[in-house]
């Protein structure tokens, strides 16, 4: 690490994110107005649902597993948030506030939390409602955000760590999630200047092997943006906390 200025400001985004306070405040800040809906459904006639419940008739007696249950909420979550990041990285206004993430040319730990506010909000606005829905209880949706934290900052340092041949189809390992952060490998699929990119499980590699988004190379290339890059435009992502985001709102206006 050369620059420490700019891990400094990552470390800045770790203790507004750390742990995933604001997902976790969300979800039981929403609880009074979830309730209410579900009033409102059955009152309406309509059933309730819980993930549980449904795979009760084709597995009986595994629901009553509370590891088990634990697994199966995380494969959902997984699945769920492997096509978000499909959309930050489809949608070009997204890839706009997204594009922040991947801008820093130095990983470390840290490095997991340097996102922008409002990317931070959408994504975990959706995995909330999908939380509520699915009828995840609250001690289990704490311990599955506490778990994925700490796993995506393990993915994010800066060191040449591979699972193996196998376990790296099994877990997201540093050197797979390295490969996503690439110049151009982690952010295009067709070419330069096009929207994509590979690897994008934040755990589980199975859904990047299922939908043909995987790049299982043994490689660590430089990290961060193309545009980033003095003979592609150098574009100013920013230095400090305050002008990333304003640049980020500016990008996905299409203005930055």
């Amino acid at each position: 690490v050369t620059d420490r200025a700019a891990v400094r400001v990552d470390f800045l985004y770790t203790l507004i994110h750390r742990l995933g306070v604001f997902r976790v405040a969300l979800f039981f800040a929403i609880d009074p107005l979830w309730d209410e809906a579900l009033n409102r459904m059955r009152m309406a006639g309509l059933p309730g649902w819980q993930l549980d419940e449904s795979i009760a008739p084709w597995w009986p007696g595994v629901s009553d597993t509370a590891v088990f249950a634990f697994m199966a909420y995380l494969l959902v979550f997984d699945f769920v948030d492997y096509w978000i990041h499909r959309g930050q990285h489809g949608l070009r206004w997204w890839w706009g506030l997204h594009s922040l993430h991947h801008s820093q040319r130095q990983m470390t730990m840290w490095s997991d939390n340097r996102n922008h506010l409002l990317d931070d909000l959408l994504r975990d606005t959706i995995l909330v409602l999908v939380a509520r829905f699915i009828g995840i209880a609250p001690g289990q949706f704490v311990a599955i955000v506490v778990l994925t934290q700490l796993l995506e900052s393990l993915s994010h340092a800066n060191v040449r760590l591979s699972f193996g041949p196998v376990f790296e189809r099994v877990f997201v390992s540093p050197r797979f999630h390295r490969l996503h952060h690439s110049i151009g490998l982690g952010h295009e699929s067709s070419g330069r200047g096009t929207l994509g990119g590979h690897n994008f499980a934040v755990l589980f590699p199975v859904w990047d092997s299922l939908f043909r988004s995987g790049n299982f190379e043994h490689r660590f290339d430089p990290t961060g943006v193309r545009d980033q890059l003095p003979d592609h435009g150098a574009r100013d992502y920013g230095q400090g906390f305050w002008r990333q985001q304003w640049l980020g709102l500016r990008r996905m206006v299409g203005r930055g």
